[in-house]
């Protein structure tokens, strides 16, 4: 059986509505009846014009019984446009609220799914206008577009109709201006088509507003060097591609779309001259100029039902690219989870033949051959100079990503056959970028262990050296970061992550440069914390500050993907490799830094 391609565009927009199938169907068919009942008045108005001219000039033999009949028929008509269209729109609400639950919970549930490295290098930026702006759009479209759509395409056929029944050679001149308006539009979107044209301004769009953001986030440092916004590279050139796309085809296209609205408010004029044509040669001029009397006030509203087809389908294209940056997320493929899952019998953690690349379609490994085993109870430090590997391990242990080649396993246990609750329980993080919840500190630490009481989360803050400044905050451990000015520092949030970590209590703990940003007085109490962090675990440090690994029982030393060397710190110093380089240049650094203060202080 031939498996069936995933649906895009407009089918793929259907396709998210009719999960709420039973409103929307009822939307729909409200929405064809209310588009028929906004006819019935041009229709009535139509018959009343009639009546007038078949007695005129004796206005008394006027059937007012008649003239009544149709002038309720064109209010009941108005009323009934009204109340379907609002039935129509209640029904689509209905299901549009049902839809935006469904697919922000099925969304955010495979973001949770994915490999947690698909974060890492998507950036939260985009992740978030999908779920905030792009998923809503599609709720808007439900709630709003669906029933215009409906009426866009009923209305165009119940006019025609009309057109074509009162009399068919006004009728075909009507819809001769139609068809040339639509010509017009199509050429004002450009050969290569208006999805293509939409594509690649939502994508300048995008970048723009992008950089944006990072300019804004950076604007202390380009004010205190005295930039401004053109000396900003990354912004400049993205208005500058954004300008180059849009004006261009601004300019050519304003003039069509120009005579395009020209046209459809103004298909009389196609109209008139075939009227005359008519009206000059017809023997019956009283019925004539009923029917030329009702195009010309019919005619008119075909620029409304026109100008809402536009803006349907340009709003629908708008909501389709976003659809389509939606469905490119949900694509990516979920992590594998094991059929037989397997525990571990120790916790020591070792690479075997290691190969990872970030892209996979370009042959340049992050790692490459990498062999080590961190042993339980015992410190492995990585090293090694920026973009040698170090993160890149890290961010393989709990499965961030998934080898290439070779393998990964605590104990005797490959991770890819274990369950990534079951990973994630055994293996406790402290990285240097601390993220905490815009929730309470109690309930930031528990993240850790959410069954962890006020003891054993008290315990774990004091250990982490963090219990005293917690205490000395508005509301101690009840305090929520970020309200009433709240804000804590570097170390103080790095503290509060290692309670985090320390009231989990994993039996595997990966530092990933921990105190990088940290200052002397901090790092001294974080590293205390370590301590009890660190006490009979796997610990894995990826470091940077060689002092604060002189005494792990390995140290790796990462240089392009490989490993260059391992072995103690007093080992490796004597062998006089890159180890003992580095150790060189820290130690000068330190010096300088040392007589650097002196100098100040003196």
């Amino acid at each position: 059986m031939k498996k069936q391609s995933p649906k895009t565009g407009m089918s793929r927009l259907i396709q998210l509505a009719m999960t709420k199938k039973t409103l929307v169907i009822s939307s729909v068919a409200l929405s064809c009846l209310a588009a028929v009942a906004s006819f019935i008045p041009y229709l009535a108005i139509y018959n009343i014009v009639r009546q007038i001219l078949e007695v005129y000039p004796d206005l008394n033999e006027l059937g007012h019984t008649d003239l009544f009949y149709y002038g309720w028929l064109a209010i009941a008509g108005v009323v009934a446009n009204v109340v379907l269209y609002f039935s129509a729109l209640v029904c689509s609400h209905l299901a549009a609220f049902g839809t935006l639950y469904e697919l922000k919970v099925n969304f955010l549930t495979h973001l949770a799914r994915v490999p947690l490295g698909f974060h890492v290098l998507i950036g939260s930026g985009k992740l978030r206008k999908i779920t905030d702006e792009n998923i809503e759009k599609i709720e808007t479209f439900i709630a709003h577009q669906i029933p215009d759509i409906v009426a866009a395409f009923v209305s165009p056929v119940v006019m025609i109709v009309i057109l074509l029944s009162i009399d068919w050679r006004l009728g075909l001149a009507a819809i001769a201006g139609i068809i040339v308006a639509f010509i017009l539009q199509s050429a004002a979107y450009g050969r290569e088509g208006a999805k293509k044209m939409m594509d690649q301004y939502q994508r300048s769009l995008e970048n723009m507003n992008n950089a944006a953001v990072e300019y804004i986030r950076g604007i202390s440092v380009v004010k205190a060097f005295k930039q401004t916004v053109y000396s900003f590279r990354r912004l400049h050139e993205t208005i500058k591609e954004y300008t180059a796309m849009v004006i261009p085809y601004t300019l050519s296209w304003e003039n069509l779309m120009s005579v395009f609205l020209t046209l459809i408010n103004n298909i009389y004029l196609f109209v008139l001259p075939v009227g005359i044509f008519i009206g000059m040669n017809t023997g019956d001029f009283k019925g004539f100029a009923s029917q030329f009397i009702f195009y010309l006030i019919f005619v008119p509203a075909i620029a409304g039902i026109l100008s809402k087809i536009m803006y349907v389908n340009s709003d629908a294209m708008r909501i389709i690219n976003g659809v389509e940056t939606m469905d490119s997320i949900l694509a990516e493929p979920e992590l594998k989870q094991p059929k037989n899952p397997e525990h571990t019998k120790n916790h020591d953690v070792s690479f075997s033949n290691v190969y990872f690349s970030y892209d996979k379609d370009k042959e340049m490994y992050a790692l490459e051959n990498v062999s080590f085993t961190a042993k339980q109870g015992e410190i492995t430090a990585i090293v090694g100079p920026s973009g040698g590997g170090k993160s890149t391990i890290a961010h393989l242990i709990p499965r961030f990503f998934d080898v290439d080649e070779g393998s990964i396993s605590i104990g005797s246990a490959d991770i890819r056959q274990m369950e990534s609750p079951y990973l994630m329980s055994q293996v406790s993080f402290v990285f240097q970028d601390v993220f905490l919840f815009k929730q309470s500190i109690k309930e930031n630490i528990r993240l850790g262990n959410k069954n962890a009481d006020m003891k054993q989360i008290t315990d774990a803050a004091k250990a982490a050296q963090c219990h005293d400044f917690i205490m000395s905050l508005p509301d101690g451990y009840d305090t929520v970061i970020g309200e009433k000015g709240v804000h804590l520092s570097g170390g103080e949030s790095q503290r509060i992550a290692i309670a985090r970590a320390i009231v989990k209590d994993a039996p595997i703990v990966v530092l990933d440069e921990a105190t990088a940003f940290a200052d002397p007085e901090n790092e001294h109490l974080i590293q205390k914390a370590f301590e009890k962090l660190m006490n009979k675990k796997t610990v894995i440090i990826i470091a940077h500050r060689l002092s604060t690994i002189q005494s792990a029982n390995n140290i790796i030393v990462m240089d392009n993907g490989h490993v260059a060397e391992n072995g103690t710190h007093d080992q490796l110093l004597k062998k006089k490799g890159k180890y003992a380089a580095m150790w060189q240049t820290y130690n000068k650094t330190v010096s300088w830094k040392m007589k650097k203060e002196a100098n100040i202080n003196g």
